[in-house]
């Protein structure tokens, strides 16, 4: 469950934003410009739900975009402004997952099964299943291993990070188009 900030002693500034007067830059990878983000665009059944993910960390973005499926697209890094000290001070519906623990764990599988707990929250930060992860979901998920199992594989695992706006209202007031970078043109090898 969420707490709105400052009303909880248990809340954990995020890594990436030390100072919050400041902004944060993060990340889109994509095939296309995206000036103005839309957050209803998408898979519903993804790890934080039906949103707009971002990330703090470039390489990952890129990840994103240079993926085999847009292998023969132009592959584009969006950058952004977030108004970090909005999501802190609002009362913006925020989740931050530290680590990869239970709570994630539990969290992610129920989403991709469609139970739809995203629904929640306008903003959630943490972990990515990517590959070297997503094995141990699909495991967990199809009862083939135990949570305990689980959570053993995933100890060893540095979390990437991804934040998913979930809210259009979030997207349009919080966060700022700043440029689009070409890290590959379409149909080139």
């Amino acid at each position: 469950s969420w707490t709105k900030p400052f009303n909880s002693s248990e809340i954990i500034i995020p890594r990436s934003w030390p100072n919050l007067l400041n902004t944060m830059i993060v990340y889109h990878g994509s095939t296309q410009i995206v000036k103005t983000p839309l957050v209803n665009i998408g898979r519903r059944n993804l790890d934080f739900g039906q949103g707009f993910y971002i990330t703090d960390i470039e390489e990952q973005a890129i990840s994103w975009a240079s993926r085999p499926l847009n292998a023969q697209k132009t592959q584009v890094i969006n950058v952004y402004n977030l108004d970090a000290e909005a999501i802190i001070t609002t009362d913006i519906a925020y989740k931050r997952f530290v680590a990869y623990n239970g709570e994630w764990l539990d969290f992610v599988v129920a989403n991709r099964r469609g139970e739809q707990l995203w629904r929640e929250y306008d903003v959630i930060e943490g972990g990515i299943a990517n590959d070297r992860v997503f094995n141990t979901i699909e495991l967990y998920s199809n009862g083939l291993i135990d949570k305990q199992t689980a959570l053993q594989k995933l100890q060893y695992e540095k979390p990437n990070n991804q934040i998913c706006i979930l809210k259009q209202s979030v997207a349009d007031c919080y966060l700022h188009f700043i440029e689009a970078k070409i890290i590959r043109e379409g149909g080139q090898p």
